[in-house]
């Protein structure tokens, strides 16, 4: 079992920016993939960020340019640092911690709210 604590959501004006963070704790395997995804209202949850635990990271097209993920693997901690914070970035974000080891470990925080204001 693998607990995900995100932290950082919070209201900003258009043009700001955020850092969220996700720590896992648990049966974290070493090899894994953890990330960001998002769920607006009335839309269906999407690809935000993800990073492997050997640090290639991979970015929805929404985020190339904005948005940077990184992790600390000694804190098994995952970051989404976002800037030029748009309206259309409004929404719930999820943490999601992924490994196989015999089969598919897909974990998932409780979301932290992200609002951006006009």
């Amino acid at each position: 079992q693998v607990q995900l604590v995100e932290s950082g959501g919070d209201l900003v004006q258009a043009g700001g920016s955020l850092r969220l963070s996700c720590a896992a704790s648990g049966n974290i395997f070493r090899v894994n993939i953890m990330g960001w995804y998002r769920q607006a209202p009335g839309r269906e949850r999407e690809l935000v960020a993800t990073i492997t635990s050997s640090g290639s990271p991979n970015y929805a097209d929404s985020a190339k340019g904005r948005f940077t993920i990184s992790r600390d693997n000694a804190k098994n901690t995952v970051y989404l640092q976002m800037t030029s914070l748009k309206p259309e970035d409004t929404a719930v974000y999820y943490c999601n911690y992924r490994a196989y080891s015999g089969g598919l470990y897909n974990y998932w925080g409780q979301g932290t709210q992200v609002t951006v204001s006009s």
